[in-house]
């Protein structure tokens, strides 16, 4: 712990600041309310995975228009990812964050008008455009609050809110679907993306009302615990600057190694994020309300399995070895799924098996590309790495539908997303190398 004494500006005096208590301070104030953005975009962004068990019926939709919706969500959130972050840093987090939550909320619940596929991709598009911002401008904003060695442990937090919504859609998108199915003549999955968008308008009015921009305008902080955060993120601004251009991380082969390796994890956990109830119905499970309900076990599992994996791997220091057994580990739990044993139980346990493996290994993996890349090449690394890596979006749920829609199963889709899996895990074992001194490429 800490401790600094500097002399508060508003009353000269001398005023001890404990740096621990500082920082919980500020994290108290806007993690909650960035994480609950989160998980309710994340939530709209996945939930037409509940969604499509009524509405592909009621709508006439193949596996494959349903594969494509899911897909072109990604178009535009790519395409927008960073324009959105340069207006953030334009415009400020107050009003970028509200816009972003207003127009999403907006956007979910137009989707209860869809009745055609063309409308249907048209909001997903527009969804992508509108959500693309999110994630990329939280983790700029915290660059605002947060000295770099407490970044780590801020952004696992989000991480972890991507098993969250799967909970949340869990409890919540069945019941929905189920018990308001008919009511004012509106089917179930109507009311459910009526009801899952409200609370992104509330909070992006929320945002508008309490949200600030930067420290210097926190009039929850002191002027001394203002000098004191700027000292703290003084010793880590080389890294903060979005807009540098490092010529060299495009000639860098390890960025793209690595870009390889987060676009087949992100196809592996977006498997899970938008076919996990159907993967639960060909179990054998047939009401919409009870496929919910199941999904939420294998999601809160998925959250212990994370938390315990990427604290191990903190605490060892071990990248490497822990990313190789988890993605392998979900390797063998996707193959596993194929097996379609006539047992709901074991069947749920391997998925949740997936679940805990491909979700920790998403906090491992990005705690190894600061380590690859020199201080003036990281911001502008992990940037083309993630752009680059999320463009599975695009192809992943939709080759899966396609598959579905032509063999009336995954299990195929499911086979080349395990032997991804164990490409990716390979392609860090043996590609990428523990840097002692990651200041020596400066």
């Amino acid at each position: 712990m800490t401790k600094s004494l500097l002399i508060d500006p508003a009353t000269d005096n001398h005023c001890p600041i404990d740096d621990d208590s500082l920082l919980r301070k500020i994290a108290w104030r806007i993690v909650p309310f960035l994480f609950f953005c989160f998980v309710v975009l994340f939530l709209e962004r996945i939930n037409i995975g509940f969604a499509q068990l009524q509405m592909k019926h009621d709508l006439g939709f193949t596996d494959a228009m349903y594969g494509l919706g899911a897909a072109v969500f990604y178009v535009g959130y790519v395409i927008c990812e960073v324009p959105s972050n340069l207006l953030l840093a334009r415009f400020g987090a107050r009003k970028t964050f509200s816009r972003i939550m207003l127009l999403c909320g907006v956007t979910s619940i137009g989707m209860m008008f869809v009745s055609t596929p063309a409308a249907y991709y048209t909001l997903r598009l527009m969804l992508g455009v509108f959500e693309a911002g999110l994630f990329p401008g939280i983790i700029l904003y915290i660059t605002y609050w947060f000295p770099e060695k407490r970044r780590a442990a801020i952004m696992s937090t989000f991480i972890a809110g991507v098993a969250v919504a799967g909970i949340v859609g869990g409890l919540f998108s069945g019941w929905i679907m189920r018990d308001m199915n008919g009511v004012l003549g509106l089917f179930g999955w109507q009311w459910m993306f009526a009801l899952e968008g409200l609370p992104a308008v509330a909070l992006g009015i929320v945002g508008w009302l309490t949200l600030v921009d930067a420290p210097s305008q926190a009039k929850w902080m002191s002027a001394a615990e203002r000098v004191r955060l700027n000292e703290m993120l003084d010793s880590s601004r080389v890294h903060e600057n979005p807009g540098e251009k490092a010529r060299s991380v495009v000639a860098n082969p390890k960025v793209y190694l690595l870009a390889f390796i987060y676009f087949t994890l992100t196809c592996a956990s977006l498997t899970l994020n938008f076919w996990l109830p159907l993967i639960i119905r060909d179990f054998g499970v047939r009401d919409v309300a009870t496929i919910s309900l199941l999904s939420v076990i294998p999601n809160v599992i998925g959250i212990v399995g994370l938390i315990a994996i990427a604290t191990h791997s903190d605490r060892t220091k071990e990248r490497r070895r822990h990313f190789a057994f988890c993605t392998l580990g979900g390797a063998v739990a996707l193959w596993a799924l194929t097996l379609h044993v006539q047992n709901l139980v074991p069947m749920l346990g391997i998925l949740s098996v997936a679940c805990v493996m491909i979700y920790a290994a998403l906090p491992v993996f990005w705690a190894v590309p600061p380590t690859q890349l020199s201080r003036r090449d990281a911001a502008a690394g992990i940037s083309l790495i993630s752009s680059i890596g999320i463009t599975s979006g695009v192809i992943s749920p939709w080759a899966i539908g396609v598959v579905r829609t032509r063999t009336g199963s995954i299990d195929d889709a499911v086979y080349v997303v395990a032997l991804l899996l164990v490409s990716s895990g390979a392609a860090l074992f043996f590609g990428i190398r523990p840097v002692r001194n990651r200041d020596a490429a400066k």
